[in-house]
Order: C-alpha cells, then structure tokens, then sequence
C-alpha cells in the first residue's frame, strides 16, 4: 500500500477537468488490487443548480461516473504509466449499480474499487460509495484500453 495521492497526480492519471473531474483525493492505493478516494461533494457544482434547485442531490450517474475515475487512477498505478495517445481506458460497462442513499451538498463520497479481474485491457471492478459508513451506491466496472483514435 502507498502513500495518497494529491491532485496535482490525479491530473496526470486522468483526462478529466473541471467540472467533471470526480476524485478530489486517492487517500490509499494498492496496485494490481484496490484503491480508496475521496470525492467532497459541494453545493457549488454546476449539476446541482438543476438536480434539483429545491433539493439538491447528486446524479447517480455522476456516482458511477466518480467510481470509474478511481478506478482508472487505479490502472494508471498498477501499470505504472500515464495516459497517452496509444494508452487510453473507457468505460466499457457498468453492471448490477445500485443506488441505496440520498448525496447532498456536504457529503464527503468514499470510493472504494477493488480488481476483480484483469485480462489484458479489460479490467473489472468491484465498487463502493458510502457516506460517513452508509453504503451510498455500488456497481461492477469495466473498463477497456484502447486509443484516442477509436
């Protein structure tokens, strides 16, 4: 297990920018097993000014969305290279999601994505989000390698 893993790292593992970049903070990583995030969720994200002005919660979506950019930050450890033309990872499938908590401004989401398995640019994910130990959402990851040109 290292250490965390800061933002300004998570940029070079991730393509993704303001405002859809989901992991504020990789708290612990094990490559080739699991990896723990965390993602502050505030009431200043654009999605919340239309879901819903009244009662503002989080898309589901955007949940699987933050689980499946920790588990690429996961990749990008376990093999030890950086995104890159040739080097690219989607989402290739989310199955068995299930939503269980209410997400609102304030929360604090736990990302937790564990390697089920692994054979060759296809990786499977087992993935959690909780809320303060409440079991917010879960879902199976795939992901898939390709390039920027697929």
């Amino acid at each position: 297990m290292s250490d965390y893993i800061a933002i300004d790292q998570i940029l070079e593992y991730l393509p993704h920018r303001y405002p859809f970049l989901l992991v504020d903070r990789v708290l612990e990583v094990t490559p080739d097993k699991s990896l723990v995030a965390i993602k502050n969720v505030t009431i200043n994200e654009p999605f919340f000014q239309g879901h819903f002005p009244q009662r503002p919660v989080m898309p589901g979506v955007l949940m699987i969305e933050a689980l499946a950019q920790a588990s690429g930050v996961l990749i990008y450890s376990t093999i030890k290279q950086l995104p890159s033309k040739d080097n690219w990872f989607y989402l290739a499938a989310v199955d068995n999601a299930r939503f269980k908590r209410i997400v609102t401004p304030g929360d604090q989401l736990r990302l937790e994505v564990e390697i089920v398995k692994r054979k060759r640019d296809i990786w499977k994910f087992k993935t959690t989000a909780t809320v303060a130990g409440e079991l917010a959402c879960s879902a199976e990851i795939m992901n898939a390698g390709g390039s920027l040109s697929d």
